[in-house]
């Protein structure tokens, strides 16, 4: 379906989702209420995410609930109803009536494999979070063995996947920060669609990414992986491909290097590694890569499906 709004104000409320997401901006959110029901899937999608972020900052998560259910359930656009699903997750039993919908879409045979592994998180989160509401159950903190309450648990499992005190999650936050701040920092080279990456290798893959039409993430923060944390270099979401440039040559690279590829194969994610000496022959790896999963990549930046994706969106 053609995006009614126009096209400058929609790149107006993006950024301003973004912004009041990123920034934890709490007197934004009656914005993002009315946000989330924009013409534009891209603003519904930030605002939902947004709407995710505040989720234990004190606003009213009643609200939050209320405006993203109808999201989650039946927008037309699958990654905005992921992104709804997933805030959904971060409000916790708030969330709780929530359950039979989430269910529904986790057990959906015709739904989109990520829908369903997004709602089946959802379903796992709300329902521990209703279990600790009601029976004030204690996890402990995963670093100084303190108890955590069930607002504790909520806030460290929405921002890290893991449970922290408000102490230690303070510290971790800022230790998170300053690491995401040095990642920044190294993003100097402009690919041609004007995503800013780290190194030649990374512009050359974002180039050839898009010159083929693929639609894809670059760096995309918190990505989880089992237990773990990841920041894959590109994500294909269309195709569910993840693309890692290994670019550096030492010893501390490459054992973080092998631990995350370990982790991609144990999740059984399709990886496609690139390294250094690929780049000359880039175009004939990536395109045999892909055919490996079937797709036939695009020969032009004609921006068509890959041949396949019609298939895929049936399983």
């Amino acid at each position: 379906m053609k995006n009614p709004m126009d096209r400058q104000l929609e790149k107006r409320l993006s950024q301003r989702a973004v912004e009041i997401g990123r920034e934890g901006e709490v007197a934004g959110f009656e914005e993002l209420l009315i946000l989330i029901r924009a013409p534009s899937a891209n603003v519904r999608r930030l605002a939902a995410s947004a709407l995710g972020k505040l989720a234990w900052m004190g606003v009213d998560q009643s609200a939050a609930v209320a405006a993203l259910a109808p999201v989650a359930r039946s927008d037309p656009h699958d990654q905005t109803r992921q992104y709804a699903i997933r805030a959904l997750k971060a409000h916790g039993a708030a969330a709780r009536d929530c359950l039979p919908d989430l269910r529904d879409l986790a057990r959906n045979p015709g739904g989109k494999d990520y829908l369903r592994r997004n709602a089946a998180a959802a379903v796992e989160f709300i329902e521990e979070a209703v279990r600790l509401a009601a029976a004030r159950s204690q996890h402990r903190c995963r670093r100084c063995s303190a108890p955590v309450t069930a607002e504790e648990y909520a806030r460290s499992e929405q921002a890290f996947q893991r449970v922290f005190c408000d102490r230690c999650f303070d510290e971790v936050f800022l230790q998170r920060r300053n690491f995401e701040t040095g990642v920044e920092i190294k993003k100097t080279i402009a690919a041609p669609d004007g995503t800013v990456v780290q190194s030649e290798g990374e512009r050359r893959l974002a180039a050839w990414l898009s010159d083929h039409g693929l639609a894809y993430r670059y760096d995309a923060k918190f990505r989880i992986i089992g237990e773990f944390q990841i920041r894959p270099d590109f994500y294909l979401p269309e195709l569910d491909v993840y693309i890692e440039y290994w670019g550096l040559d030492t010893p501390q690279y490459k054992m973080s290097m092998y631990k995350k590829q370990a982790l991609y194969q144990q999740e059984g994610k399709r990886l496609i590694s690139v390294y250094p000496r690929d780049l000359p022959s880039l175009d004939s790896l990536l395109s045999s890569k892909l055919r490996l999963f079937g797709f036939q990549v695009p020969t032009s930046a004609s921006g068509a499906k890959p041949v396949g994706m019609k298939d895929r969106e049936r399983e």
